[in-house]
């Protein structure tokens, strides 16, 4: 507790100095370069004061808007932010803020998240968004070398981006593919991360035509080595090509992403099998994952996104898209056995190939009735994707976390045949109006989206339809922001979220069923004030999520929908410059979850797995006065602690990060060069990082170092 207060007291006494020393006005509006402001293509919401984040961000189909003109918490992290911390992963981009938490090691084979407690990305559909869209981002771990901003918006999006592939409603973390700047560009990092892991990475943007009015940028890297985690080496290979046309009425673009990643001996959360006292986290480079065993990933995707400005009121637009992710494995899952770390290891030949195919179509319009300016939105979207899967086990093996044994390599053949397992259809329509009043003083957004859903789940042997669900559902949205001074906005939300409803376990009399869709539903109030330099959000949200229970009928269990998870929580948000030397990026969210509806007595009013009352991420950087172009940099994370299982019977205990940086700016040659220097986790804490809502706890990454060097030509 004195660490909570601690920390709160801190943060608040910054902002309070701040909000003393800085102008209480607000920056200019977003600048855009089309001519029309119901574009999303060629507009750039500019960077806020430090350059750290952006003033705003996509809020789906919507469109970009200032983070004071929007009814729900967005922060949207900078192409300087991902550089300057050499960020190679989103997951390392979101270790940022204090309302996301990562459940997956750093050294697995995917990245998955909590976002106001509830999972994101932890299944085998990615839940991504790419340029305002779902299904065509990389399935399992999404790299920088192609992205300009990562955004988060916070909270239910059903409406805004429609269902979520595997049903998150925590939040959507979306990503801004880098264009083609108006300066041309050509870079060139190299970089290195201990203990022997390095690479280079190349970014070329050029321009062309009379007006400038075709752009090109080309991303290309390969990283490989051996990282700071025992037996761990890894090879990752990306390429990126975004091609745009932006004319007068008419904007296009292409994006084409692949990225190949090979892991040896990659490390693996453990699944505790039993009821027992959850041991001390092993040392962070420890791995009981033996060489021998290895994953490889690769994933291919494309969009395609068309606008026309019908007139200086009417925008229509288009988007197709999609993927393939092709994941090829042998490892097993680590049953964690004891107290004292003992593990049993099966290894597993898996195969996954997910298919996604995403299009969407509509058209937004500005008009005026009365003294009510109008921003109506129309949509239609579609999103199909499908699993193939299939295996081979081998016999398990003993190991320990505390002192790995060698386990000797077993011939655990590929699985010769990958049955189609799953498929879903998503499709809907959605209409959004956002109506402003007084100078844009009062804006109420309202609007609704209706989804089909059709899954159909397939039995692995004969490839008939084991389960299905052929549901609709309609979901609305209502936001409001009121600004009764310029630097000073009001907002509240009702917004609900959509996920496939669960499917009947053997057990219950009506097997093989899939419920009705549930609805989560958000409620959400905040503030939002704008120094002019230095900006502070504060947000308090309930989120209730249904999940299905069995329920006794006489002599029968019946699987329903009965049981619910209600998340309460206040998130507390500080970016911009306390000075023109030092930045502040960071922030509070406190969480209260509670299971609040379940047939189980046991479980009834317990924390749900995964959910840490307190999570804070602290950041500052400073450029010093004794050297003119360097920059020193540092950040806390603290987590509580977190509950493993429903019952509330293990748990991991809490965990604080010091992370420290530098870079310097120079000169070689008359051609700028940056350097930088990352340490994460100085003080090489050994601690598990965080639970998934399956149970599964991961290790925290150990002590270490990454160096680049960057320069323009």
């Amino acid at each position: 507790m004195e660490l909570r207060v601690g920390l709160l007291a801190v943060l608040l006494a910054t902002v309070s100095r701040v909000a003393l020393a800085q102008d209480a006005t607000a920056l200019e509006r977003l600048e855009v370069r089309a001519s029309n402001a119901n574009a999303t293509i060629g507009t750039a919401v500019e960077d806020y004061a430090g350059g750290q984040v952006a003033r705003g961000g996509r809020v789906g189909f919507l469109g970009n808007r200032d983070f004071m003109d929007t009814p729900f918490n967005i922060t949207s992290y900078t192409a300087a932010t991902i550089e300057n911390q050499n960020a190679k992963t989103v997951a390392d981009v979101l270790a940022n803020d204090p309302s996301v938490r990562s459940t997956h090691a750093s050294g697995g084979m995917l990245d998955s998240f909590y976002i106001r407690g509830f999972p994101l990305n932890e299944g085998n559909f990615g839940e991504v968004a790419f340029d305002g869209v779902y299904g065509v981002a990389p399935t399992y771990r999404l790299f920088t070398d192609y992205i300009e901003r990562v955004e988060v918006l916070k909270g239910p999006t059903a409406l805004l981006y429609g269902i979520s592939p595997n049903s998150s409603v925590g939040g959507t973390v979306n990503i801004v593919p880098k264009r083609a700047s108006d300066v041309d560009l050509t870079r060139v990092t190299t970089d290195y991360a201990s203990d022997l892991y390095g690479g280079g990475h190349l970014d070329v943007s050029r321009r062309f035509g009379d007006q400038r009015q075709f752009g090109v940028r080309f991303n290309g890297s390969y990283h490989g080595g051996d990282t700071a985690i025992d037996n761990h080496s890894l090879d990752v290979a990306v390429g990126a090509l975004a091609l745009d046309y932006e004319g007068e009425d008419f904007r296009a673009t292409l994006d084409v992403v692949g990225q190949r990643q090979d892991i040896d001996a990659p490390l693996r959360p453990f699944f505790p099998f039993g009821s027992f006292e959850i041991p001390d986290a092993p040392a962070g480079r420890s791995n009981i994952q033996e060489p021998w065993e290895w994953a490889r990933t690769d994933d291919l995707s494309w969009l395609g996104r068309v606008e026309y400005d019908v007139s200086d009121a009417v925008t229509v637009f288009a988007a197709v898209g999609g993927g393939n992710s092709r994941v090829e494995r042998l490892f097993g899952t680590p049953l964690l056995l004891n107290s004292a770390g003992d593990v049993s290891v099966t290894p597993q030949n898996f195969v996954f190939d997910v298919d996604r195919l995403t299009a969407e179509a509509g058209v937004r319009a500005e008009f005026e009735t009365a003294a009510i300016d109008h921003s109506v939105t129309f949509q239609v979207s579609g999103l199909q994707q499908s699993l193939a899967r299939g295996s081979n086990s081998g016999t398990a093996q003993l190991t320990n976390i505390f002192d790995p044994l060698p386990r000797p390599e077993q011939d655990v053949p590929q699985p010769t045949h990958v049955p189609r397992v799953s498929e879903n259809i998503f499709h809907g329509f959605a209409l959004s109006d956002t109506m402003s009043m007084f100078d844009e003083r009062v804006q109420l957004t309202l609007g609704g989206r209706w989804q089909h859903i059709d899954t159909e789940n397939y039995s692995p042997v004969t490839g008939d339809v084991s389960s299905s669900s052929d549901e609709s559902a309609l979901t609305p949205l209502a936001g409001i922001v009121v600004k009764p001074w310029e630097n000073v906005a009001f907002y509240a939300n009702y917004v609900e979220g959509l996920s496939v409803g669960d499917t009947a376990p053997t057990t219950a009399v009506n097997s093989g069923e899939t419920l009705a869709p549930y609805r989560s539903r958000q409620y959400e109030v905040g503030t939002k004030v704008d120094l002019g330099r230095v900006a502070v959000t504060v947000s308090a949200f309930q989120i209730e999520k249904p999940f299905g229970v069995l329920e006794a009928r006489g002599s029968d269990l019946v699987f329903v929908e009965g049981g619910e998870q209600r998340n309460r929580g206040v998130e507390l948000n500080v970016f911009g410059e306390v000075t023109p030397e030092i930045r502040v990026l960071g922030g509070v969210t406190f969480i209260h979850g509670e299971i609040t509806k379940t047939n189980d007595d046991a479980t009834r009013g317990n924390t749900p797995i995964g959910v840490p009352s307190l999570q804070v991420n602290l950041g500052a950087e400073w450029d010093t006065p004794f050297l003119t172009g360097l920059t020193l940099t540092g950040n806390v994370i603290h987590t509580d602690e977190q509950f493993v299982n429903t019952a509330n019977t293990q748990e991991i205990p809490s965990w604080t990060r010091l992370d420290l940086g530098a870079r310097y700016l120079t000169e070689i040659s008359e051609r700028p060069v940056t350097l930088r220097a990352n340490v994460e986790n100085v003080f090489d804490l050994d601690y598990w990082s965080g639970v998934a809502s399956f149970g599964t706890i991961s290790q925290g990454a150990p002590l270490t170092v990454k160096v680049s060097m960057t320069t323009d030509f």
